[in-house]
């Protein structure tokens, strides 16, 4: 029989107040070994005020989170151990060089010596930082200041990697540097992280969570992309007609008009759907010029929950 994998990061009813303000409330959910996984939110949603509760920086008003089998309040410095943070604009010692910043983090977890020069000789190999260790970090760019970053995230070999942001302010060709090294993470290491690039998250993570006023509208976003079906429509007929053909059709949820003529089908995943569909508007004398599926992307589905958030899963 084969055993359940213990979650390395587990989360139950989680509330934090601010005084008189509610940040998160009643937040539950549990990741796995190995996932990478992204937390969506508009700003002020909660996203950073979870992350600083798993990381030690803040206290649980109620409920209980646990990071490898550490409790966060019982045991800050176990879960410390296990855990490592890259807040969005991760401040660094400006007048240290990037070699001296890295052996100096890598003595603060515990590693000296040859074990030392190994953990910073690796995360220089991943970072591709070789050509900056003699520089101050002060006069790095955006880019290789995020890169050392993540590098000292690195140190060690946590099994838990926490990412505030980790593209923000970047060009286009460092985004793909972190994304690709973001993904080679997976498996070795478990990774939260925190973005507004909706089309890179969809990219990097193997599961979403999306966040609302502290609330946890969904675990596993990218289940609505999966399951959802939209199909684009190109008749000729008005829009009134095609809602009355339609509305008889089994699993159809919503019909949007895109442009004259063009209208987007939601509905549910059926293997007869677009035959059904295509029947009723002929038996309603339409022809049908278009009938195309769509797939819906993480961005729709992260704007149809936060405006609804009543369908929460």
């Amino acid at each position: 029989m084969l055993r359940a994998v213990s979650p390395v990061v587990l989360a139950e009813r989680v509330t934090k107040w601010y005084g008189p303000r509610r940040a998160v409330a009643d937040v539950s959910f549990a990741i796995a070994p190995g996932e990478i996984v992204g937390l969506l939110g508009p700003n002020g949603s909660g996203k950073s005020t979870i992350f600083r509760m798993l990381t030690g920086y803040l206290v649980p008003t109620s409920g209980r989170l646990e990071v490898a089998g550490h409790d966060v309040v019982e045991d800050s410095l176990g879960v410390r151990r296990v855990i490592s943070y890259v807040p969005e604009d991760a401040p660094l010692y400006d007048h240290m060089r990037v070699g001296e910043f890295l052996h100096f983090m890598a003595g603060l977890k515990g590693l000296h010596g040859p074990k030392a020069r190994a953990a910073v000789d690796e995360a220089t190999e991943r970072l591709d930082l070789a050509r900056v260790m003699k520089l101050t970090t002060g006069k790095l760019s955006r880019g290789f200041r995020q890169r050392v970053s993540i590098a000292q995230a690195l140190l060690g070999d946590p099994r838990v990697l926490v990412l505030d942001e980790p593209t923000s302010g970047l060009d286009p060709h460092q985004v793909i540097a972190v994304r690709d090294l973001i993904q080679s993470l997976a498996g070795r290491h478990t990774v939260l992280l925190a973005s507004h690039v909706l089309p890179e998250i969809e990219k990097i993570a193997s599961r979403v969570m999306i966040l609302l006023d502290g609330v946890l509208l969904t675990s596993d976003a990218l289940k609505h992309v999966a399951q959802d079906l939209t199909l684009r429509l190109s008749v000729d007929a008005a829009e009134d007609v095609v809602r009355d053909a339609t509305k008889t059709v089994a699993g159809v949820r919503e019909v949007v008009a895109d442009g004259v003529g063009r209208f987007l089908v939601r509905a549910e995943r059926r293997r007869s759907l677009a035959a059904d569909l295509v029947s009723a508007l002929v038996a309603a004398q339409i022809q049908v010029r278009e009938l195309t599926e769509a797939r819906p992307d993480l961005e729709r589905v992260f704007l149809d929950l936060t405006r609804r958030p009543e369908v929460a899963a």
